[in-house]
């Protein structure tokens, strides 16, 4: 996406464009307003296979909607193929060139010749370990449009990269969930449960390198690690280095999560569009730093790691002690949408479980619709009077209060209301 950007003098320059990761139509919309691209998978031969994906029917919606947005369209197939995958590859391909798909993400060559042959833009994927000028042209003379660097690149070896490039562009992950493994490419977790049908190439990881492992010495009889997560990676946190990662030319920020909630991916969207919007403004500062990092904090972590980008990994990133989130924050639903009027945008609350409070920080949305709300709790009515806080709801004592919507919801109790604190509001817990 190209923007003006002013340096003394008026001149047309292509900013870097930011990837946000989606697992439904809902995470689509909470990037809306921070990415310039949003990349998903369909529910086969996708490498996030545990995760939602978006069904193949509904590949022209999501393209139509992100298209009126001034959203770019990326779509992941980039698995392992085999034979008997071929037809359904094609069948996949061709769909999302007729829908309108900007480019596919893909590792397999079988997913590159079918590209090649239906003119479809293509992306070589993280999985296929680019490491080198050579590689990386190789792959450009194959018409790549773009190539996403292996994760274990210094950003040295980066600029080498780019500066040998001739069309392709290129884009480096910089935020989001690590793998031990070199670039995603483990056969860990098929090893473990002794079938492909686990395999990390084949988007059914069960995540092994999470868990506690022992392991022995030579003699076989002190442990080296006892029941130590060591393999566990901290995900990769880049925010204060987004200016050096500017300044080395490099084309695309991805960051990961194509398994995350949507207000993950709308708070790792909004922090990165901030600190990429303050470089091109020079007002990045350490100050601003500190705070991204601690908004960056309050969603999914496992503590943050530079990753590769200036010195080689070592035990300090990885988390030792928790497999997974270390944010105090969570999900807190306390109740639903009993009834929404469109026309004065107007919700009918039903608190089963808390109390809702002016300021609340309130994400609404449901299960099985696509609506994603993530607002402040601005106004509040109990029995018609405006309220600061509500009394507490329980599964016996159902409140009834009318909350001021942003968007439009969905009645019936097909959407949920929730707050995003480090609070305790109700008794139950959800880290969803």
């Amino acid at each position: 996406m190209e923007r003006i950007l002013t340096i003394g003098i008026y001149i047309k320059m292509k900013k870097v464009e930011l990837l946000a990761p989606a697992k439904n139509f809902k995470a689509i919309k909470a990037a809306l307003k921070y990415a310039d691209s949003i990349y998903f998978g369909v529910k086969k031969l996708n490498m996030r296979m545990r995760s939602e994906n978006i069904a193949l029917e509904d590949l022209n919606k999501i393209v139509d909607y992100c298209e009126k947005n001034n959203l770019k369209t990326i779509l992941a197939t980039n698995v392992l193929v085999y034979d008997n995958d071929l037809e359904l590859l094609r069948e996949i391909l061709e769909k999302a060139k007729d829908a309108g798909v900007n480019a596919v993400i893909v590792h397999d060559l079988a997913a590159i010749q079918i590209s090649r042959e239906i003119k479809l833009p293509f992306h070589i994927s993280t999985q296929c370990n680019v490491s080198n000028s050579i590689s990386a042209e190789f792959y450009e003379q194959l018409g790549a449009e773009r190539i996403i660097l292996a994760r274990e690149l210094s950003l040295e070896k980066i600029k080498e990269i780019k500066r040998n490039m001739t069309k392709a562009e290129i884009e480096v992950f910089i935020h989001g969930a690590m793998c031990t493994s070199i670039s995603g490419r483990c056969y860990f977790s098929q090893d473990i449960c002794g079938t492909e049908e686990k395999s990390a190439n084949r988007g059914s990881c069960i995540q092994p390198c999470r868990r506690r492992w022992w392991l022995k010495g030579e003699s076989g009889e002190e442990y080296i690690y006892d029941g130590v997560r060591f393999l566990n990676s901290r995900d990769l946190c880049t925010i204060a280095y987004i200016p050096q990662l500017i300044e080395a030319n490099i084309d695309a920020f991805k960051i990961e999560g194509r398994m995350r909630h949507p207000h993950y991916v709308e708070i790792v969207s909004k922090t990165y569009r901030e600190a990429i919007e303050a470089y091109y403004s020079g007002t990045f500062t350490e100050k601003k730093v500190g705070r991204w990092i601690t908004d960056l904090k309050k969603v999914y972590n496992r503590g943050f790691t530079p990753g590769f980008y200036f010195k080689r990994m070592t035990e300090d990133d990885h988390q030792h002690k928790s497999p997974a989130n270390l944010s105090h924050f969570r999900y807190i639903k306390v109740g639903w949408v009993e009834k929404y009027n469109q026309k004065t945008q107007t919700a009918l609350i039903f608190l089963n479980n808390g109390y809702l409070t002016k300021n609340d920080d309130l994400i609404i949305m449901g299960k099985n619709t696509d609506t994603y709300i993530h607002q402040r709790a601005k106004s509040i009515k109990y029995k018609g009077k405006n309220v600061i806080k509500t009394p507490r709801g329980k599964l016996n004592n159902i409140i009834k209060v009318e909350l001021k919507l942003d968007d439009n919801a969905v009645g019936n109790v097909e959407d949920r209301i929730y707050i995003f604190t480090d609070k305790t509001y109700g008794k139950k817990k959800y880290s969803l």
